[in-house]
């Protein structure tokens, strides 16, 4: 695993597509959809939904 600090590196650690299902999970206990997680960076951008990981 990755560690948590931010490396410049957009794209999504275990941390990150762990804590988008934990959310996403909640998000349908109480009736919200997540429609996207977006990591920004100095590098770009990365959209764990177009990316398929959402």
């Amino acid at each position: 695993m990755r560690p948590y600090t931010p490396s410049g590196n957009p794209e999504p650690s275990d941390a990150d597509l762990v804590t988008t299902a934990r959310l996403t999970e909640a998000g349908e206990l109480l009736g919200i959809n997540v429609l996207n997680h977006i990591i920004l960076s100095g590098d770009g951008f990365v959209s764990l939904k177009t990316g398929g990981y959402l």
